[in-house]
């Protein structure tokens, strides 16, 4: 029954959100700490692009699903669950030593990543705690 809980969807994204948040402040952080640094490129985390895609709200949402139609037809393949990545901005330059990054719009990202962490941390307490109501309302 727990495993049910903890492997449901919903649990799942808010779970892999939370991930993505978290390692979009190591990353930003450390652009931060580099805003000095010749030659030094910043960093970004990817996530909510592929979780679209993952969900069938990206780009190809006009593509054809597969489904089974009979019980003996071999099942669909399970495509795999988006993850956060992170991608190196190498294309751009801010300064003449060839630093890249910009510390007004990494202060602003910090800031939109700590409200996205703290309303993903405010849902996923929220779903646990109508679980628990469920558990002890038996």
């Amino acid at each position: 029954m727990l495993d049910q809980i903890l492997n449901s969807p919903s649990f799942n994204y808010m779970q892999r959100g939370m991930e993505a948040a978290n390692l979009r402040q190591e990353v930003i952080s450390n652009n931060i700490a580099n805003v000095n640094t010749p030659h030094f490129k910043r960093s970004d985390v990817v996530f909510e692009t592929l979780l679209a895609k993952e969900l069938g709200m990206g780009e190809d949402k006009n593509k054809l699903k597969m489904v089974r139609t009979r019980d003996k037809h071999l099942p669909q393949a399970m495509s795999s669950k988006a993850k956060a990545a992170i991608h190196l901005d190498d294309t751009t330059t801010m300064r003449v030593d060839g630093n890249n990054v910009d510390i007004d719009f990494e202060m602003a990202d910090l800031a939109k990543n700590q409200i996205y962490y703290n309303a993903m941390a405010k849902k996923l307490g929220g779903y646990i705690q109508g679980v628990k109501n469920v558990i002890s309302s038996k």
